[in-house]
């Protein structure tokens, strides 16, 4: 019994966590959902007795590709331009 109750909430955490990945808008949360849902598959194979194959997940996938994905987001985001008003420099006509 114990067990069914596990699976279905993480089930429920993966595939919220997946609808997260492709519903937000900001890709720093995006990264970080899709985070959720690989840790939660790693998860699941912790309950199939597969020990192994949920540690390579999370080394490989959680580990690996989202460190990517989020050097990827950083190196990426726009600065805002500054403005006349925030630069301490005095503009002559």
């Amino acid at each position: 019994m114990m067990e069914t109750i596990a699976f279905a909430l993480f089930a429920f955490v993966t595939v919220a966590s997946a609808l997260g990945v492709v519903l937000l808008k900001d890709p720093w949360h995006s990264a970080l959902m899709l985070g959720v849902a690989l840790l939660s598959v790693a998860v699941h194979y912790v309950m199939l007795a597969a020990e192994f194959v949920a540690m390579m997940q999370i080394l490989v996938y959680v580990g690996g590709v989202l460190i990517l994905i989020t050097f990827a987001v950083m190196l990426t985001q726009r600065d805002e331009p500054e403005t006349a008003a925030d630069s301490d420099e005095v503009v002559q006509p």
